[in-house]
């Protein structure tokens, strides 16, 4: 369950961002467009080579980060860390909502902006703690390499074989941008995207 909330929430918030934001959209477009072809379906083996679709991801993941908290740890001993003191068999929660958009790490954090990842070597495996969406260490996210496959070919599947467009008289300046936690963090007002065309493919 939890798997699978929180792909289609990071779908429905990758969407909102690029319908909010149409020069993001063109250009993932125009990106699928030339490295899958106008007749042919996203694979697993494109993902690689999607490299703004991959930075749109990412973006995502940084301003609407799955899970806010991170799976609570416990400090093991007493620690001092950043001039705090934190006793032993502290439980401590990692707000990972807040490090993506700390204004001491990102420039412009509250903007949607998928190239400030172009050319990054930023990744969410848990390498990067500016950007842990599935945690870190040896209690990161035992299904990222499959939510990782799953977000990309669903969104790149999405957004090269349909047009898209708001629906219910909402437009990019007028679109609830409140979230609901839950499971995972999910839009307070679930997002309507209509498509408006479709490719048809060779196959």
């Amino acid at each position: 369950m939890a798997g699978s909330e929180t792909t289609s929430s990071t779908v429905e918030w990758a969407f909102t961002e690029l319908l909010c934001n149409p020069e993001s959209m063109i250009k993932v477009k125009a990106e699928l467009s030339r490295v899958v072809g106008p007749n042919k379906r996203v694979e697993e083996n494109d993902i690689q080579k999607l490299h703004y679709l991959n930075a749109v991801i990412k973006e995502t993941f940084r301003l609407h980060p799955p899970l806010p908290f991170l799976v609570p740890r416990r400090a093991l001993q007493d620690t001092e860390f950043m001039g705090y003191h934190i006793p032993q068999n502290t439980q401590v929660l990692v707000n990972a909502w807040a490090i993506g958009r700390d204004p001491e790490v990102w420039d412009d954090p509250l903007s949607f902006k998928p190239q400030r990842f172009m050319g990054s070597k930023i990744d969410y495996k848990g390498q990067n703690y500016e950007l842990i969406p599935f945690g870190a260490g040896r209690r990161m996210c035992a299904g990222v390499a499959l939510g990782d496959r799953v977000v990309h070919l669903v969104l790149g599947s999405l957004l090269h074989h349909f047009g898209w467009e708001l629906g219910g008289n909402v437009t990019k300046d007028t679109i609830d941008m409140k979230d609901s936690l839950g499971v995972s963090m999910r839009k307070l007002e679930p997002l309507l995207a209509v498509p408006t065309k479709c490719l048809k493919s060779a196959d």
